[in-house]
């Protein structure tokens, strides 16, 4: 049986602490709950919602004034032949547990999003990504039920429209799907090098005992993010609140006239990324604190914006915005956040 609450503090759904009340809230533990939830809202014509950990989500001061679905649903199962292996994952599911389980079984392909947090529901939506690996390099398929014919769907990748942050969960499928299950496509053996710069340089400095396994690049990425990244379960945050922006050729070499130790990284889809993190310490906001917002920015990543004590979601956006601006007087681009601001306006 369903169990539905009212006026649920969304504070508690956001690794950023901040928000209005949900007018109704229920937790999904089953695909026929979550059909159950679905039928349920629709009947009353309210608008929905599905949560994971809250970890990409800022919700604004007057709430959501539908119902909110926190997945639960768990599973894993894994389909193996020869040294490859189909792995299903319930979409609530903790991330990080997902990446450790499949490290301890020697499988290479996720290793290096280690420590990511929220669920693994939530990595297509806006194609995790970290230290050179992404969702969309493994996932075969995501399982989801069609608001539209209340029937599951399997979306292959090719589907998915996954771009640098994107897919089009965050847009065309937003509000028709809800995720319930993903399959992810993993291998026995070891990484390949190159490795990401960092993780590179961090094997340098802490040469392992023997090959480089799946477990030294979980336990180097693991490392690096602890070294330099708040932990949401006791600084409240929503990890790095900008992509880093692609630009073109002729904007890279106009900025490198400027600023010739400038930090680029050519896309192989096109493109050049510059690292949010540089711009928005380079425009003044290494380790600030604001204290009319509340909010600052993490000592050692400019890109994490930390309540401190603010006391509303307005507070964030309006943080949110002096860095954008000032970031786009300096160097004529405009960051683009990545935790979702909801309800959307």
């Amino acid at each position: 049986m369903l169990r539905i609450i009212e006026r649920v503090s969304l504070a508690r759904y956001s690794t950023m602490r901040l928000g209005g009340e949900a007018a109704y809230m229920t937790e999904v533990h089953s695909r026929d709950d979550l059909k159950e939830a679905v039928a349920w809202a629709k009947e009353r014509q309210l608008p929905m919602i599905m949560i994971g950990g809250g970890s990409n989500i800022v919700w604004r001061d007057e709430g959501f004034p539908g119902l909110v679905m926190v997945n639960r649903i768990l599973g894993y199962e894994d389909y193996v032949s020869v040294d490859s292996h189909f792995i299903t994952v319930g979409a609530g599911e903790i991330w990080d547990s997902v990446v450790a389980r499949t490290v301890a079984a020697g499988l290479t392909g996720i290793e290096a999003l280690s420590l990511i947090p929220g669920t693994a529901g939530a990595t297509p939506i806006q194609n995790v990504g970290a230290y050179g690996q992404e969702i969309a390099n493994v996932l075969t398929t995501v399982e989801a039920l069609d608001t539209t014919t209340s029937q599951l769907a399997n979306i292959p990748t090719e589907a998915c429209g996954f771009s640098y942050r994107n897919s089009n969960f965050k847009t065309e499928y937003r509000d028709r799907f809800f995720i319930t299950s993903i399959t992810i496509h993993l291998f026995e053996g070891n990484p390949f090098p190159p490795y990401y710069r960092a993780v590179d340089q961090y094997l340098k400095d802490n040469p392992p005992h023997g090959p480089v396994t799946p477990r030294v690049i979980r336990d180097a990425v693991i490392a690096i993010r602890q070294a330099k990244l708040p932990d949401p379960a006791y600084v409240a945050n929503n990890g790095s609140f900008f992509a880093n922006p692609i630009v073109d050729g002729r904007k890279v070499m106009e900025l490198m006239d400027e600023y010739p130790s400038l930090p680029t990284w050519p896309m192989e889809e096109g493109g050049t990324k510059i690292p949010a993190a540089w711009l928005i310490e380079q425009a003044g906001f290494k380790d600030y604190h604001d204290s009319e917002t509340g909010m600052a920015t993490w000592a050692t990543q400019p890109l994490v914006l930390v309540n401190e004590h603010a006391k509303s979601a307005k507070d964030v956006i309006a943080f949110r915005d002096t860095i954008i601006a000032a970031v786009q007087a300096k160097f004529g681009i405009t960051l683009t956040q990545e935790p979702e601001i909801l309800p959307r306006q």
